[in-house]
């Protein structure tokens, strides 16, 4: 009996040491993973993909190099960010990737790679054990996560040679080329790459389509709950919102120089920990500041961003890929969770209004905001009893409507296939939702992020009461990025085919329970959205 228990405990004891890979060549030199404790897949975390500039917010610079054996096991990196209120934490050599592979990936392989962009704003977040690999890599594919510099670190766009803007982008791009490089060593295909990402992160994957920079470093692209036509996914005045936050430091100043004087003399710590207040009445999407902006041609600089991306999507300007693209069903209940009790009393749709929209006069912008009020809040004021109808604006005005926007304007001018998604599930992995206070969480079907736990792994949190949906989820994305098809079969696991938009019906999957087709546009405000945007929208940076 002490015999088995010896030798239980020590099976139960390996599966807690490290297990190496075999080592991998990539550019930089010889590197090496581990094997995951339950020997699912092969993990390579941490690895380098650029190096950091010289001087901020320059683009990155090239791959580091190193002798020996790189140990790619830190999953601990991130970029600099606020955590809470005041602390910042994250360091500035951030610029890594994570790879994880099927157990049978080698040189010899070619399985196709699905590279995430994480969310946050574009303020916070990183490549982390949030998005564990398993479901994924599971279905037969190779998934990389990465990191790139966030918030003013990220997002300086002073237009001049010093800082020209979208270096937090250009990280990105960074690292598309870096797995077209080596991804081969790990078992993957460089010709067979999606991009996928949720909230700024598909904002991102929605850039990196309309970014002349970004041509040829992708073939598939996956947009969850966000667009780069989102209002809070593009910085109007970008000199001027990079001024708001030097004026809190007690300097006076819209020159771009001084600005850059001002922000390289201050420390990481001191940039990220500073906020800028929101305007009074408005909603808290409204704080994010620092992300993508139009740059300046300027000598000896490649530019991300050149026009707005709606004008490149109307133009078909743009690199055309296949396009899975969708949203949740209340993507405003977490937006909504995250107001407090002073700033709701204070919130007016007026004053809420999207910065993309040009409404010339005061009576134009009532009337705008008297309809949208009615659409969401009735005859009832905003509150905290009315969180809930407030949560369809925020989660609308801008989720919902960018996101539909973008698949209508594929549908215009993209001669591949575009498959519009409504994520509606509720089940015991909607970790966002649960969180909320009863009265969110007890709303029918899913709000911003929930999806994101029926795509990755969580070593904390047990997947067997949802594998299920899981399976359904992982299978349809695996597929888009292995066919360019997520239902190439209708089975018991699939029992709906997903159709692709069409210019004379479009519609999109939902994706819950059942499964079912529903019109593209498919509620009274969202409409009403359409045509606001139709009058009003702002052509120009």
């Amino acid at each position: 009996m002490k015999n088995q228990w010896l030798l239980l405990w020590s099976l139960w004891a390996a599966r807690l040491v490290r297990q190496p890979t075999t080592p991998v060549r990539v550019q930089g030199g010889w590197l090496r993973g581990a094997i995951s404790p339950n020997g699912a897949y092969k993990s390579y975390v941490g690895i380098p993909y650029a190096s950091h500039p010289e001087k901020r917010f320059q683009a990155p610079g090239p791959p580091p190099s190193w002798r020996g054996v790189y140990e790619a096991v830190d999953q601990n990196i991130k970029c600099p960010q606020r955590l809470g209120q005041s602390l910042v934490i994250g360091q500035e050599d951030c610029l890594v990737l994570n790879v994880f592979t099927p157990m049978d990936a080698t040189d010899v392989t070619s399985y196709p790679v699905m590279l995430f962009i994480h969310g946050g704003g574009f303020f916070d977040g990183s490549a982390s054990s949030m998005y564990g690999p398993e479901y994924l890599v599971n279905k037969g594919v190779i998934l990389v996560t990465i990191n790139y510099r966030l918030n003013i670190l990220g997002f300086a766009c002073l237009r001049i040679k010093e800082a020209p803007g979208n270096a937090g982008m250009k990280d990105q791009v960074a690292a598309l080329k870096w797995v077209q490089r080596n991804i081969k060593a790990f078992g993957g295909d460089p010709d067979n790459v999606t991009i996928f990402g949720e909230s700024a992160g598909a904002a991102s994957v929605s850039y990196h389509i309309v970014s002349r920079m970004s041509k040829g470093l992708f073939h598939k692209a996956i947009i969850q709950s966000g667009s780069s036509t989102a209002t809070w996914a593009f910085q109007f005045k970008p000199v001027y919102m990079a001024s708001l936050l030097t004026k809190v430091m007690q300097y006076l100043t819209e020159d771009p120089y001084e600005i850059y004087n001002i922000l390289m003399n201050k420390s990481n710590a001191e940039l990220i920990a500073t906020r800028v207040p929101r305007k009074e009445g408005n909603v808290v999407i409204s704080e994010l500041l620092y992300v993508p902006c139009i740059e300046d041609e300027l000598d000896g600089e490649e530019a991300f961003l050149k026009d707005l991306p709606y004008n490149l999507l109307s133009k078909g300007e743009y690199n055309k890929v296949p396009v899975m693209i969708g949203s949740c069903n209340e993507e405003g209940l977490l937006l909504a969770a995250l107001e407090n009790d002073t700033t709701i009393a204070k919130i007016a749709v007026e004053k809420t209004l999207p910065k993309n929209l040009h409404i010339p006069s005061e009576a134009e912008r009532k009337e705008v905001a008297k309809k949208l009020h009615n659409f969401y809040l009735g005859n009832e004021a905003i509150s905290h009893d009315t969180l809930a109808n407030l949560s369809r604006l925020h989660g609308e005005v801008f989720i919902t409507y960018p996101t539909l926007e973008e698949a209508e304007l594929y549908l215009k001018t993209n001669d591949k296939p575009v498959y519009s998604y409504v994520f509606s599930y509720y089940g015991w992995r909607n970790l966002v939702k649960l969180t909320m206070g009863k009265v969110l969480k007890h709303i029918p079907g899913a709000t911003h992020a929930d999806d994101l736990f029926y795509i990755f792994s969580q070593n904390v949190i047990p997947s067997f009461f949802e594998y299920q949906m899981i399976n359904r989820v992982t299978t349809m994305w695996a597929n888009f990025a292995k066919y360019g098809n997520p239902t190439p079969v209708v089975s018991d696991l699939l029992p709906v085919k997903w159709p692709p938009l069409d210019k004379a019906s479009p519609q999109s999957l939902v994706i819950d329970k059942d499964f079912s087709i529903v019109p593209l546009w498919n509620t009274d405000s969202l409409k009403y959205l359409r045509q606001v945007y139709s009058k009003y929208r702002r052509k120009h940076d």
